[in-house]
């Protein structure tokens, strides 16, 4: 009697693990949580603080803002030397709480938002790219941060 023997193959995929570099931010805005979800999450607002420096400038923005919806905004020097698209998913949204999303490189971050009477703290972290330093990337992302406080206090 003659058997036929099935070949099974096995591939094994070498998996390399990079322990990812996590950087947080952190802001206390004088304002309600409720006014600073507003402002965090809609473009007419994102629009008016999503820049690190006052050479730059960030003329849409837009929000599907829900889970699973995409978020995109366009940052570039006003003198139209340099700019980028920026977004992503919106991976759990909590209202005035927390929003996690995958940015479209496939970084995570994560924001949170505090409530404290008149005042909200927000923390954000956020996973570094591998192209620029770490204090490069913390003091952009910190800026933007600080742009976001000054408008918000300001409107």
């Amino acid at each position: 009697m003659h058997r036929k023997q099935n070949a099974i193959t096995i591939k094994i995929n070498k998996m390399e693990t990079q322990e990812k570099t996590i950087i947080t931010i952190e802001s206390t805005v004088n304002a309600p949580v409720e006014k600073v979800w507003e402002y965090w999450v809609k473009p007419e607002h994102i629009t008016k603080w999503n820049y690190a420096s006052d050479d730059w400038h960030s003329p849409w923005a837009k929000a599907d803002f829900r889970e699973g919806g995409n978020f995109s905004a366009r940052m570039e020097a006003k003198d139209g030397s340099f700019g980028f698209d920026f977004g992503g998913v919106y991976d759990i949204i909590r209202k005035n709480e927390y929003i996690e999303s995958t940015l479209g490189d496939g970084r995570k971050v994560k924001v949170t938002f505090s409530a404290a009477g008149n005042k909200t703290k927000v923390v954000e972290s956020f996973e570094a790219e591998n192209t620029n330093s770490v204090e490069l990337q913390k003091g952009g992302w910190q800026a933007i941060l600080d742009n976001f406080k000054k408008y918000t206090e300001a409107n």
